[in-house]
Parts: structure tokens; sequence; C-alpha cells
């Protein structure tokens, strides 16, 4: 065993807990926004559909700006390119709290807090990529526990903040905890290094790194990574409606104080997706290692067995079974969660991964971007009631399209890339 090989492997768990905290405070400072918006609707003087507009702007633009992050991961330090987007981001989420009005909000929230996100997220997967390969899917599936604790802190914790001392000082206080996270990272985190012999990919030697377009071919032109990246946008769309409208769903429908209605509408959805997920990433490692494409497979079902607990969320006047929904919802998605990643880089090309991860999520989160404004405009029309039971099929759809393509695609694409 090389010196090498002794350092990655006691560093690589070092590594992921950086980028754990990192995600956790890149999920806690968009979950603010949420979280303490009836008080920012109320102060500020702003319709539904404006603030559903704020959030929709936020996605796009940070769906414009992702695969340039990507493309930029795959070819500069992906330690460097983290870090400055923590930092970035959380001076962002600092400055939101001095917004006056929508055109101020739009420009921080969209501008300044989106482009700094779009340059983490395909650095920060290909970073844990680099450092795990057999143990990948469960160091993905830990990572996305940050997701979970991140919006269920968040949830409570805006809320409390909020109400105690006004929504400004909410974004005060998780902006600069993140600045504080970036400087750690700074010291702390390293890019992986290969030695000089490893190839980039299997089959062959060092290559030249890819150009921008490269990325979007490799994508759009593997049918496995098509289908992944369709439903992958399905799967924002229906959790960027849910994070956005929930917390006002519950403070609306059943009179709750901003702190509780924060608090239930994340807490059993990402307490029972943080339990799936890690059963989930074993799951997948183990049967994977003879049945590749039931890494798909699991995702499709999770998808279809959310279904009926997102109807559930939406028609039940029995909060104690919309709880029931939140945990069913969030144990189901927990099996697309667990693999989403994992599932590109098993069929694009390893000088790929940043590339296809940014045109990945561009994509996802362009057409997951339309959730906010349409179920403001839903709420609006016919009740919000309405506009969460639209969501359950949007997943029919992408649970039907993950299964085929695991049994038509999975493993044509897998075995190119793999030389099988």
């Amino acid at each position: 065993m090389t010196g090498y090989d002794k350092v990655r492997k006691g560093y690589k768990w070092e590594v992921l807990a950086l980028l754990w905290v990192a995600y956790l405070l890149n999920q806690a400072d968009r979950q603010v926004f949420n979280v303490v918006l009836p008080l920012i609707r109320e102060d500020l003087g702003l319709s539904d559909v404006a603030v559903g507009t704020i959030a929709t702007v936020f996605n796009l633009f940070y769906a414009m700006l992702v695969p340039i992050g990507g493309f930029i991961g795959d070819r500069f330090s992906r330690k460097w390119i983290v870090t400055a987007s923590v930092l970035f981001w959380s001076i962002a989420t600092m400055f939101t709290g001095l917004c006056n009005g929508f055109l101020m909000l739009v420009v921080m929230r969209s501008i300044a807090t989106g482009g700094g996100e779009a340059f983490f997220g395909p650095a920060n997967y290909s970073l844990i990529a680099d450092y795990h390969d057999r143990t990948r899917a469960f160091a993905m599936s830990i990572h996305q526990t940050a997701y979970y604790v991140g919006i269920i802190l968040s949830g409570y914790a805006a809320g409390v903040v909020g109400e105690l001392w006004g929504w400004r000082n909410a974004f005060y206080i998780f902006g600069a905890i993140g600045v504080l996270h970036g400087i750690i990272m700074a010291g702390h985190l390293r890019d992986r290094k290969h030695p000089a012999t490893e190839p980039t990919e299997r089959g062959g030697g060092n290559e030249q790194k890819p150009r921008f377009a490269e990325g979007f071919r490799i994508v759009f032109t593997t049918p496995t990574a098509l289908i992944l990246t369709l439903s992958f946008s399905g799967l924002i769309f229906v959790l960027t409606g849910y994070l956005t409208w929930m917390p006002t769903y519950l403070y609306e429908r059943f009179d709750m104080d901003l702190a509780a209605a924060g608090f239930h509408s994340m807490f059993y959805t990402h307490l029972f997706a943080f339990v799936g997920i890690l059963i989930a990433g074993r799951i997948s490692d183990r049967i994977a290692a003879k049945h590749p494409a039931s890494r798909m497979a699991m995702q499709g079902i999770g998808l279809l067995a959310a279904v009926p607990f997102i109807v559930m969320m939406g028609h039940s006047s029995t909060l104690w079974i919309i709880y029931l929904g939140f945990a069913g919802f969030g144990f189901a998605r927990a099996f697309f969660d667990a693999n989403t990643y994992t599932v590109l880089y098993d069929v694009v090309p390893k000088r790929y991964h940043s590339s296809a991860s940014g045109v990945m999520i561009m994509t996802g989160f362009a057409i997951g971007a339309l959730a906010p404004v349409i179920l403001g405009a839903v709420k609006e029309a016919a009740g919000l009631s309405s506009g969460i039971t639209m969501l359950a099929g949007v997943w029919l759809v992408c649970g039907v399209l993950m299964l085929a393509g695991s049994k038509r695609f999975y493993m044509k694409n897998y075995n190119r890339i793999n030389n099988v």
C-alpha cells in the first residue's frame, strides 16, 4: 500500500465531513427565505405571485450558471471552487437582511445567492466521488443527510429568530455561520491529487480537459443520463414547490405560529428521509455490485411510492395524517436521492463528472424553478391543496420513466463506460 493510499483512505471521511457541513449551510440558507416568507410578505407588502416569482428567478439564475460551475469544476481546483462558493453565498445571505423591496430581494436571492451556490454543487459532488470509489453511494447518502438536517434546523431556528428578532436577523445569523465555515474549509480541505501513473478514466491515459459543450453532449446523447436528468427535473420541481409553500400552507390553514409551521413542515419529511437514505445507500452499494441497473430501478420505485403520500399531504384536514404524508414522502424520495450522482457517474466518463453534474443540475433547476410561481398562481385561483396534489402526477410520470430506463438503457451505457 502506497503512502498516497494511506492518506486517501483516512482523509476521505474528513473531506466528507467538511462538505457535509457546507451542504447543510447551503440548504439552510435557502430554507431561511421559505420559513420567514410570511414575515417578508407582510413587511414589504408582496403578493403570493411576487414571492413565488422571487424563488422562481433564484432557481432560474442558478440553473443558468450551474453548467459553467460544472465546466470550471473539471478544469480547476475543486477545493477553491467550493470554498469560494460557500463564502460568496454566505455573504450574500447576510446582505439579504438589508433588502427593502421586491427588486432587492430578486437581486440578492437570485444573482448573489444563486450565483454563489451554482458553482458549489458540481465541484462538491465530484470531490466526494474523487475520494470515494467502493463507498460512493454510501458516502453520497451520508452527504445528502446534510440537506435534511439543514432544512430541519433552519425550519425551526429561522422561525424562532424571525418571530423574536425579525426576519432580517435570520439572514444575518445564518450567513455569518457560513462565512466562518468557509474560512475553516480554506485551511483543511484538499483536492485529491492523483498519482502520476493513474489514468484519468478506465482504459486510457491522461487526456485533455473537456470543453464546455462536451458536458451537454455527453448527458443528452447518453439515454440513461438523459432519463435521469429529466426525472431529476421532476424531483426538483416537486421539492421546490414543497419547500417554498409548505410552511405557508400550515401557517395559513392550521393557524400555526411561524416557528411551528417551519418546524412541522420540514421535520417529519426530512427525519424519515434521513433514515431512508442511509438504508438506501447501503442497499444500493450491495445489490449494485451484482446488478448495477438496480440503482436506477430503486429511484423509480421511490418516486412511485411517494405518490400516495403527496396526495395525502394535500387533501387531508387532519394534522396527524398530513404528518404521516410528510414522513412517507420523505422516506420514499430518499431512494432517489441516494443514487442520483452514483447513477450519473456510472454512465458518464470520469473526466466529465463535474460538467455532467452541472448540466443535470441546470436542467433540473430550470424546470424546478417554475414550481413556486405556478403553485403561487394555483394558490390564488384554487387553493394550495390543489397545487400540492398536482405534484403527485409529476412524480408518477418520472417514476415510470426511471423504471423503463433502468431496464432498457442502463446496462448498455454502464458497460460502454466500464469496458465490460
